[in-house]
């Protein structure tokens, strides 16, 4: 059984054509941007919005931990979301299985074979929760899906050389350029990352860079030309995506209990985003768009 936390209907940005988007939970990264901060652990989590609560008490009923005075305790059983009828509590993430999965994936087949789209795996990181995945990606090209996963590429090389024939398009990140910023941003350096990379490429797979720009992290001249040395290094790369910063993950960072480690950030203007595209496109014939 996979535990994902969300399944995407008509994606239109994560692939070609109209998708589905399947969310595993789990994530070996710890970025401080990050915008699915309930993708990061691979169990299930509370979620709690006050803003939502009407004060109804059937949550302090159904708690058997006294978690709803002292977060600290919250065993993530989900009981109180199961009986809250205001939707302030839910839990992210639940077990599913693979015929469950591909079951709610195939009932938009038609819309996939008529506009070239599939089914998208991300996450979290897929590849955290791997024989899973591989039963996902088996099963669903054996439907004939068009298959894309977006992946930060921190998992066993073996892991990827195994999927690798199953995935039609990786969408790969590429976050910092730098190692060692690597490193203090997201939790890992960056070496495993980008070999993996290149083996992928060197084995024929299509990827397209994704690169989230964080502003006062790495949008910065050094950064933008690693983005093109290293989409200019790949002979089956088709595109950059840069993806601007937005304080999504912030409303659900509090409602997991957590501070937010990057408070005063907002959205970048429309006309620096634009000119990271240009900066970036400059210097590579790879094409780079905002994604």
């Amino acid at each position: 059984m996979a535990t994902v936390f969300n399944i995407q209907k008509f994606c239109i940005n994560d692939g070609p054509g109209i998708r589905t988007t399947v969310f595993f939970k789990g994530c070996p990264l710890r970025c401080l941007w990050c915008h699915n901060p309930e993708s990061k652990r691979a169990v299930p989590e509370l979620l709690f919005n006050p803003e939502k609560c009407i004060g109804c008490g059937a949550c302090t009923k159904a708690c058997g931990h006294d978690a709803l005075l002292q977060r600290s305790n919250c065993a993530n059983c989900g009981n109180c979301a199961a009986v809250c009828v205001a939707g302030a509590r839910e839990m992210a993430g639940r077990p599913m299985s693979t015929k469950e999965i591909l079951e709610e994936v195939l009932k938009d087949k038609a819309f996939y074979d008529t506009s070239g789209g599939g089914m998208t795996v991300s996450g979290g990181e897929p590849m955290l929760q791997f024989r899973e995945l591989l039963e996902l990606l088996t099963a669903a090209k054996e439907k004939g899906l068009h298959i894309c996963m977006e992946t930060c590429g921190f998992a066993p090389a073996e892991h990827y050389q195994r999927i690798q024939p199953l995935v039609d398009l990786f969408l790969f990140d590429y976050k910092l350029t730098d190692p060692a910023l690597h490193q203090t941003y997201t939790g890992q350096d960056n070496h495993l990352i980008l070999s993996n990379l290149r083996m992928l490429d060197a084995l024929g797979a299509q990827t397209v860079l994704r690169c989230p720009i964080i502003p006062t992290v790495n949008d910065t001249p050094e950064h933008f030309a690693g983005i093109a040395a290293t989409a200019s290094s790949l002979r089956h790369i088709q595109g950059i995506d840069i993806e601007p910063y937005h304080p999504m993950g912030s409303s659900k960072t509090q409602q997991l209990g957590l501070e937010y480690p990057l408070p005063d950030l907002g959205f970048p203007e429309e006309a620096t985003v634009q000119e990271w595209i240009r900066a970036i496109q400059a210097q590579t014939p790879v094409p780079v768009k905002k994604g």
